[in-house]
């Protein structure tokens, strides 16, 4: 068999892995310990995210011709690919966080939802909060008038319920009766 023959099952691999995907980060791991490396891919694959090292002689034959062919030009030196195809942000989140305690893990390029990022753009979408975060956020701000109006609904009850209170039109009325008996 000639060498091209092996190396096609790896090249459809890759282009099996890196289909449909939300995000695909490019990462230089030079460097890397064996601890660090294990504890990356614990937390990857924790998130749904696909951690991978392969030959980039092989990553370029399956980007050619394909929406992540922006990436061929950042194929240089030791790269591995984080792909997600759910959480658009986890790759870049994780290994940007990860970075901050291992210097020898650096993000090199990515595609986010069929945009090609650098390094830069790679580290602006690492801040961006996860879904389930953006969703919690938002659920407590509507949570939030929800709770005041029941803490005011609450407060009258504890004063006397609604009876200690006049209607806005009897108050009104009274007030008017008192302004004519002036």
């Amino acid at each position: 068999m000639a060498k091209i023959e092996l190396k096609q099952p790896i090249v459809e691999e890759i282009a099996s892995v890196v289909k449909d995907a939300a995000t695909v980060v490019i990462v230089n791991y030079s460097g890397i310990t064996v601890e660090q490396d294990t504890q990356l891919r614990k937390q990857l694959r924790e998130a749904g995210v696909t951690y991978k090292v392969y030959k980039n002689t092989l990553m370029t034959r399956a980007f050619q011709g394909t929406e992540f062919e922006g990436l061929i030009e950042n194929l240089k030196g030791t790269n591995a690919i984080a792909v997600c195809k759910e959480d658009a942000t986890a790759p870049a989140r994780i290994l940007s966080n990860f970075a901050k305690t291992c210097p020898a893990i650096e993000l090199k390029a990515g595609i986010v939802e069929g945009i090609v990022y650098d390094a830069k753009g790679m580290a602006a979408i690492a801040s961006i909060p996860s879904r389930d975060e953006l969703i919690a956020k938002f659920l407590g701000s509507i949570q939030s008038p929800i709770t005041n109006f029941a803490r005011v609904l609450n407060q009258i009850a504890e004063k006397g319920g609604p009876d200690a209170c006049e209607p806005a039109h009897e108050a009104e009325e009274t007030a008017e009766v008192s302004e004519a008996a002036e």
